[in-house]
């Protein structure tokens, strides 16, 4: 059974100590396909010489919203080299993770918006899809992307468990990606909205080494664990692991385009 954890985090500090040996370890353990995500310009160069390095690994470029510059003129500066990072790399799948965050920055909002507008002009631009991250800004993040074509579409990855926004994401035709927190006991409507989202249009992540899946929390998560989220939507669809395994990989070649790379 070969599972595709399609949003990972590998060039984060907390890997430092051990990346190498864990990436052997994660394909050991079945993990046949990766996307190491950037956030920021650095991280975007550290996930694209990762992709390089290792072939079942893949990337891709773009500026999060809470990593944004401070002003207009040195967002035109990363962007453009975002680009070139983009550009020049054919492993690099799509542009993110781009979005808004009201949770972490709700002084820069107007930014965060040209931020994200002009990432998804890029990514129509070089022909990819976008990775979308958004918290406690499902209105504002609705609006954008109903209002800028976003050409080829995309993943709302580690989707928020909101009706509306899942409703509204499937409508435009986007991916949902789900992430550690359909494990978490506290997670009330998981259930409900993993029945929403339909066996074409859903992916499985980690978003490690951040939000490890139960029975894990609290500890560094890794791409090994995604199998706890294959499990979560096994038993709330009724499936075997195997099939919703299958789905997900396919699913996540298809949106990003992989099997030509």
């Amino acid at each position: 059974m070969g599972l595709f954890d399609s949003h990972a985090h590998l060039d984060d500090e907390k890997f430092n100590q051990d990346r190498e040996q864990l990436i052997q370890q994660i394909r050991e353990d079945g993990i046949t396909k990766l996307i190491s995500a950037g956030y920021s310009l650095e991280s975007s160069k550290r996930a694209n010489a990762l992709a390089n390095q290792y072939d079942f690994i893949f990337a891709t470029a773009g500026i999060s919203p809470n990593d944004i510059p401070q002003t207009k003129e040195e967002l035109w500066i990363t962007l453009a080299k975002i680009k070139d990072i983009a550009k020049q790399n054919k492993k690099t799948v799509a542009i993110g993770e781009i979005g808004l965050d009201y949770y972490w920055n709700k002084e820069n909002k107007e930014l965060q918006k040209l931020a994200f507008m002009k990432q998804i002009e890029l990514a129509n631009e070089l022909q990819l899809p976008i990775v979308i991250h958004t918290r406690e800004a499902v209105v504002d993040t609705i609006e954008i992307v109903k209002q800028n074509q976003v050409t080829l579409k995309g993943v709302f990855h580690c989707c928020p468990l909101n009706r509306e926004l899942v409703k509204e994401a499937l409508k435009l035709g986007f991916y949902i990606s789900f992430a550690g927190p359909v494990t978490f006991k506290n997670s009330k409507n998981a259930d409900e909205i993993i029945n929403m989202v339909p066996n074409e249009k859903m992916l499985i992540e980690t978003d490690s080494p951040y939000l490890s899946p139960e029975p894990l929390r609290g500890k560094r998560n890794d791409s090994r664990n995604v199998k706890y989220i294959a499990e979560k939507i096994a038993c709330v669809k009724n499936m075997h692991i195997e099939e919703v395994a299958r789905i997900t990989y396919q699913n996540a070649e298809t949106i990003f385009n992989i099997k030509n790379k």
